[in-house]
C-alpha cells in the first residue's frame, strides 16, 4: 500500500512538475500552456491506471514478502493491495514454513477480487509456469534437463524435472536394462523428445545422450586401438562365454578363456555389470570393428614355471575344484591343476568314485608323481602321502600266522575278513572245510561274524591276502588210510544216487563211491530206483586216494566174500569117504568164482588187493 502510494505522490509529483511553465521565454501565449497542462494530465492517469491494471491473470510476476500469518503470505507486486498466497505453498517436506520477510518471490496472478479489491497470487504455479519456459528454451535449443526417476510406470519411468515426465524403457539405455528397478531413484540427465503443455506431456529420453557420447568416444577410440594394447573399460554385459567391455565407444569381449589361467565356471562370479577392469588387447578388426580381450595375459603363465615349483616326488597342498569318475582334479594355484586318480587314492580301498574319499572344496595334501608342462598336465598321489601298508604287511602277519577278523563281506567265491589298515583278508570257499561241500559261504557264515583264520599266502604285487579256516585243523584226509583200510568192511548212509554210482557217507565230511559195475555182480544199468539217500549201507573199501580225496568202495566184494565163507564151510563139515568129491566140487565152484572176479578185478580195478592175494592162497592152501 505504502508502495501504491508512493507512486500516487510521484504521480502528483510529476503532474506539479508539469504544471512547471518555463518563464525563460515570455512569448509562450496561453493556450499553449494550456494545452501542455491537459496533455501532462492525460498522461498522468494513463499511469494511473496502469498501476491497477498491468498484471493479466495467468502472469508470473516478481514480488516481495511484506508479512506472513497462519493462513497466508502477503505479498508486494506494485499493485495497490498486497497479493495472498495459501501458506501451505511455503511450506517444506518437514511441514516448516520457509518464508522471511523481504524476500523476493516469483509468483503467477491466479485472478483478481475486485469487490474486495485483492489478488489472489500463486507461487508453485509460477514454478511450474517456468519450469514449462525451461522446456521449451531446452528443447529449442536441444539441451538436456536433469530429473531424478521417481518410479516405475507402464512401459517406463516416472521422472521428476520440475514437472512430471515420462520416460520410455527403451530410451532409459542403450540396451535393455534385466532390472528395472535400479534405476529408480538415481539423478540423471536427459534429452526432450517431445512436449504438450496443454496436456501437461513430456517424454524424456536417456538413451539419446549415451548415443551422441558413446560416437564421440567411439571414433577417438578407434583411432587410438591397437593390439596388444592395455586399457581399462566398464563391464557392460555378462554372458556365459565371456563379458563385454566398453572401451569408450567400442565394445570388445573377454572371452570365459581368457579371463584367468584358472579355472572360471561363469563370469558372473568375477565381475558385476558397471566393474571397471584393465584388459589386454588380443586382436582388432577395424573393418568390423570387433576387439577380443584378455585379462589373463596380464600375467605370466603359470606353467612356465611349474616344473620348477612342483617337481616329482614334492609333496603339495591344493583345493578339490571338481571331480570325475576316473578321479579328481585338485588347484594347486590359479591356472595349475593336478589329477589325483582314483588308483592313487588309497592303497588297499578300491574307490570306484572319488567322492567317496574326498569332496568339492576339500583342502588336501598330495604327492607330485609326474609333470608335463607342454601338455599343462600334473599327476598327483593321495596315497603316497602315507607308507603302503603292503609293504609291512608280511613282516607283521608271517605265513602261518593265525589272525582274527570280522567278515566285511561274503561273495560266492569266498568270504573277506578285515584286518588292519583297510586291508582285507580272503578266505576262498575251498578253504573253509576240509570235509564239507559248501555251495556258498553264506551257509556257513553271515557277515559281522568273529572267525579265526591262518595266513597262507601275501602278494604284495597283486595286493593279494590269502588266508584258510579249514588250516585250523588237521586234514583228515591224512589219515583216511588209517581208518578205511583196503579190504575192510564199513557202513555209512547214502547221501546221492546217481546213474554211475552211490556216494556213501562214512563220516562228517568223508565219502566213499559205490561205483555201479561195483554193486551186484549181475549187470545193473542204473542203481536209481534200487536205493534211497539216507539208508544205512555196508560196502568194502576198494581203493584209497588220499591226493584225489576218494575211497572207492565195493557191494559185490561181500557177496563174493560170502559165497567163499560159505563153500570153505561146507567144505570143512564134509566126512572123509566122501573127500575126493568134495575136493572136485570145492574145486570146481573155486575156479568158476575165481575167473568171474578177477575179470571184474581186472576191468575195474588197478590190481588184487592184500585182502584178495590173501584170501586166494587160503583158497589155494584149502584146495591143496
Amino acid at each position: 500500500m505504502e508502495e501504491i502510494a508512493n507512486n500516487e505522490n510521484g504521480n502528483e509529483k510529476k503532474l506539479t512538475e508539469s504544471k512547471v511553465i518555463p518563464t525563460m521565454d515570455s512569448s509562450v501565449d496561453a493556450d499553449q500552456s494550456n494545452a501542455m497542462q491537459e496533455e501532462s494530465m492525460e498522461k498522468l492517469m494513463s499511469l494511473y491506471e496502469e498501476s491497477f491494471k498491468r498484471f493479466a491473470e495467468g502472469e508470473v510476476v516478481k514480488g516481495r514478502i511484506i508479512a506472513v500469518d497462519k493462513d497466508y503470505v502477503l505479498v508486494d507486486i506494485g499493485y495497490k493491495s498486497e497479493g495472498q498466497i495459501r501458506i501451505h505453498e511455503f511450506k517444506d517436506e518437514n511441514g516448516e514454513i520457509i518464508a522471511n520477510i523481504n524476500d523476493e518471490v516469483d509468483v503467477m496472478v491466479e485472478f483478481w477480487d475486485e469487490e474486495e479489491e485483492r489478488v489472489v497470487l500463486s507461487k508453485e504455479k509460477a514454478a511450474k509456469v517456468k519450469v514449462w519456459e525451461a522446456i521449451r528454451e531446452t528443447y529449442d535449443n536441444d539441451g538436456t534437463v536433469e530429473g531424478v526417476i521417481v518410479s516405475r510406470v507402464k512401459g517406463g519411468f516416472s521422472v521428476d524435472v520440475g514437472l512430471q515426465a515420462f520416460l520410455p524403457g527403451s530410451q532409459a539405455d542403450l540396451r535393455p536394462i534385466r532390472n528395472l528397478d535400479e534405476m529408480v531413484g538415481q539423478t540423471l540427465s536427459f534429452k526432450i523428445l517431445k512436449y504438450n503443455r496443454k496436456r501437461s506431456n513430456i517424454v524424456l529420453s536417456r538413451r539419446a545422450i549415451l548415443e551422441s557420447e558413446r560416437e564421440s568416444k567411439r571414433s577417438t577410440t578407434l583411432s587410438s586401438i591397437t593390439e596388444g594394447q592395455v586399457m581399462k573399460g566398464t563391464v557392460k554385459n555378462i554372458t556365459e562365454y565371456g563379458v563385454f567391455v566398453d572401451l569408450g565407444g567400442v565394445d570388445g569381449l573377454l572371452h570365459i578363456t581368457d579371463i584367468s589361467w584358472g579355472r572360471v565356471k561363469h563370469p558372473s562370479e568375477l565381475f558385476t555389470v558397471g566393474d571397471e577392469i584393465d584388459v589386454k588387447v588380443l586382436s582388432f578388426d577395424l573393418q568390423k570393428e570387433r576387439v577380443s580381450l584378455g585379462m589373463k595375459q596380464l600375467a605370466p603363465d603359470p606353467w612356465t614355471i611349474a616344473s620348477q615349483k612342483y617337481s616329482v616326488g614334492s609333496r603339495v597342498t591344493g583345493t578339490v575344484v571338481s571331480l570325475t569318475d576316473y578321479g579328481a582334479f585338485v588347484e594347486l594355484e590359479e591356472g595349475v591343476e593336478g589329477l589325483i586318480h582314483v588308483s592313487e587314492m588309497s592303497w588297499t580301498r578300491k574307490i570306484r568314485h572319488p567322492s567317496k574319499v574326498v569332496n568339492a572344496g576339500d583342502t588336501i595334501e598330495a604327492m607330485v608323481l609326474d609333470i608335463r608342462p607342454e601338455n599343462r598336465r600334473i599327476s598327483l598321489g593321495m596315497k603316497q602321502i602315507a607308507p603302503n601298508p603292503w609293504e609291512v604287511i608280511s613282516e607283521k602277519y608271517p605265513i602261518g600266522t593265525t589272525i582274527e577278523g570280522k567278515i566285511k563281506n561274503i561273495t560266492d567265491f569266498g568270504l573277506f575278513i578285515g584286518i588292519d589298515d583297510d586291508i582285507d583278508g580272503l578266505v576262498h570257499i575251498s578253504d573253509i572245510s576240509w570235509t564239507k561241500r559248501i555251495k556258498h559261504p553264506s551257509e556257513v557264515y553271515k557277515k559281522g561274524d568273529v572267525v579265526q583264520a591262518i595266513v597262507l599266502d601275501i602278494d604284495k604285487g597283486s595286493e593279494r591276502f590269502s588266508l584258510g579256516i579249514k588250516q585250523l585243523q588237521p586234514d583228515p584226509w591224512k589219515t583216511v588210510k588209517e581208518r578205511y583200510e583196503v579190504g575192510k568192511e564199513i557202513s555209512g548212509i547214502v547221501t546221492n544216487v546217481t546213474d554211475f554210482g552211490i556216494f556213501v557217507e562214512l563220516e562228517e565230511g568223508i565219502e566213499g563211491l559205490v561205483h555201479v559195475s561195483e554193486i551186484s555182480k549181475e549187470k545193473i544199468k542204473t542203481p536209481v530206483g534200487q536205493y534211497n539217500v539216507g539208508e544205512s549201507l555196508t560196502a568194502k573199501v576198494m581203493n584209497v586216494n588220499t591226493d584225489e580225496r576218494r575211497i572207492g568202495l565195493s557191494i559185490k566184494r561181500l557177496e563174493f566174500d560170502d559165497e567163499e565163507s560159505l563153500l570153505k564151510d561146507y567144505v570143512s563139515n564134509m566126512k572123509p569117504a566122501t573127500s575126493s568129491f568134495g575136493e572136485i566140487l570145492s574145486e570146481s565152484l573155486h575156479e568158476k568164482l575165481g575167473d568171474s572176479a578177477e575179470k571184474e578185478t581186472a576191468r575195474k580195478s588197478s590190481g588184487k588187493t592184500s585182502g584178495q592175494v590173501s584170501e586166494t592162497s587160503e583158497k589155494e592152501n584149502t584146495k591143496e
